[in-house]
């Protein structure tokens, strides 16, 4: 089950003017399930995102840069799960256009005006018919108040659909921001097996919308890792719908800015905690070091060791693996002797080794927590990294073993 995560509740999920949700089940891979979203945007809409940095991107991926470099004015988004039209070649490309097209003939605008984004097992043909069959009931199923299914109709094996809104008041007007993800397993930075999706009424010019995705990004979905694998299709959206009448300037960027980095990071946090046979959720903070790469090095070497993952899903405090993961992290000149280790309020090694005051059972009764946070201080500089990542276990195997079964 998924590490203190409970599932959105609808009632919760605010509506955001400007944008219409309609979901289906097309029945792309299994029967009974929400799989196909249509999200339809007001005229005037900016539009901005991020995507995978995998050489080996999927079609819908490449379609949705192109679309939204066309600079046309994007007036819909359509995702599918199950399929991810990925190692697809050219009939992959053609088939994520012809989605497009078939989205742009029902909400009557241009195929240049629709973004695709598809998810699910890679390189299996996307099943086109299905889609463009289930599209007219998903925009008949349009309306603003449907984020609770639609966050239910991006899942692939994750457990909890993640949803959740904001408010906060500008110039004296409420701003909304909600947003929706989905990911589980194949997660890591520059994004991971995650599709985000983020709107808010303010109004944005597209420079801004930009700036604001990617730091948003920065300091969330690029700060996880479950496995280390980075897929073919992330891409985390950004919409501004203008609808509140805020226009968001130089003078109140900061303020928006931050809500829609908390929206992103809990998404971000909520892929961890559902992370595939995921138990522990761990905090790594690495703190005084000469620069956030460097903090972001070790940071990752920790949270990618397969060895420290399972220690921590043993709670079993074999807590010389992250001295270890920290050692071949590439710091070269690292002086291991200015360097301290904690699990929460539990300091295990200093000056080069075990601390004089650890326990072993101190170490284990913190292991055996859901929620651990690990804090790395380097004694190095002023520089931090804060990353989230999650233990492995057997179910980790067990999914990805049987992904496609």
């Amino acid at each position: 089950m998924p590490v203190n995560l409970n599932p959105p509740v609808a009632s919760d999920l605010l509506p955001v003017p400007g944008v219409q949700l309609g979901v289906t089940e097309a029945n792309i891979k299994k029967p009974n399930r929400k799989d196909l979203l249509v999200m339809q945007l007001d005229a005037g809409a900016t539009v901005a995102g991020v995507f995978t940095t995998n050489r080996f991107c999927a079609a819908p991926v490449a379609v949705a840069k192109a679309h939204l470099a066309s600079g046309k004015g994007i007036r819909g988004l359509v995702v599918n799960t199950g399929n991810a039209n990925a190692g697809t070649g050219e009939q992959g490309v053609e088939s994520a256009r012809a989605t497009c097209a078939e989205v742009a003939r029902l909400l009557g605008c241009e195929t240049s005006q629709v973004l695709p984004f598809s998810t699910g097992v890679i390189m299996e043909p996307l099943p086109l018919d299905k889609i463009v069959a289930g599209l007219p009931q998903a925009v008949k199923n349009l309306k603003t108040d449907n984020w609770f299914d639609a966050s239910q109709a991006i899942m692939t094996t994750d457990i909890v659909a993640k949803a959740v809104s904001r408010q906060v008041e500008i110039g004296g007007k409420t701003v909304t921001v909600t947003g929706m993800s989905k990911g589980s397993g194949m997660i890591h930075p520059n994004m991971a097996t995650m599709l985000g999706y983020i709107a808010t009424d303010a109004a944005i010019e597209q420079s801004m919308l930009q700036h604001m995705v990617s730091d948003a990004a920065n300091r969330s979905f690029n700060c996880i890792t479950v496995d280390g694998d980075t897929s073919t299709n992330d891409a985390l959206m950004l919409i501004a719908t203008g609808k509140s009448g805020v226009t968001i300037d130089a003078s109140n960027h900061a303020t928006l800015q931050v809500v829609i980095t908390e929206v992103a990071r809990l998404l971000a946090q909520a892929i961890v905690r559902d992370g595939e046979g995921a138990t522990k959720f761990m905090t790594i903070q690495v703190e005084g070091g000469k620069d956030e790469a460097e903090c972001r090095k070790i940071g990752y070497a920790i949270a990618h060791s397969p060895l420290v993952k399972t220690a921590f899903f043993a709670s079993d405090p074999n807590l010389g693996r992250i001295l270890a993961a920290i050692g071949y992290a590439g710091v070269a000149d690292l002086d291991v002797a200015k360097l301290k280790l904690s699990l929460d309020d539990v300091l295990v090694a200093e000056h080069g080794g075990r601390a004089a005051s650890y326990k072993e059972e101190d170490g284990a009764r913190v292991m055996k927590q859901s929620d651990i946070t690990i804090l790395v201080e380097l004694g190095r500089g002023s520089a931090q990294a804060t990353l989230w990542t999650c233990d492995f276990s057997y179910d980790y195997v067990k999914i990805n073993a049987s992904y496609r079964s």
